[in-house]
């Protein structure tokens, strides 16, 4: 799977198309990725001992993989995701412009200067 947590997606599909958020947790069993502000759920919660009034919570619940594709933030809309090998590790790069999007190789790069 080429989107992994911390990633800024959008909805290409579905109640929440065009949203942008950011990936919270992704489920490689059932290829779902949950998304900050995206197909939030409202969950009715009953009264119990603890809790004697009941509440409501709203979650995010989880959106297909096939629905979401990585964002580009300077050219402000979705791209792929491809796979090259730079200096012998594998490493995510955005095929719209070629440059690397993977968290790890932006703060190495950051150490270097």
């Amino acid at each position: 799977m080429k989107i992994k947590k911390g990633d800024k997606v959008i909805v290409v599909a579905g109640s929440d198309k065009g949203k942008v958020g950011e990936v919270l947790s992704v489920s490689l069993k059932s290829l779902k990725v949950t998304v900050a502000g995206v197909n939030v759920k409202t969950k009715h919660n009953k009264p119990t001992q603890a809790n004697p009034e009941g509440s409501i919570t709203n979650k995010e619940a989880g959106v297909d993989v096939s629905n979401v594709a990585f964002y580009d933030e300077k050219a402000k809309k979705a791209t792929k995701i491809g796979y090259k090998v730079v200096d012998g590790k594998k490493e995510r790069f955005m095929k719209s412009n070629g440059e690397l999007c993977n968290k790890a190789s932006k703060k190495a790069a950051s150490k270097k200067k």
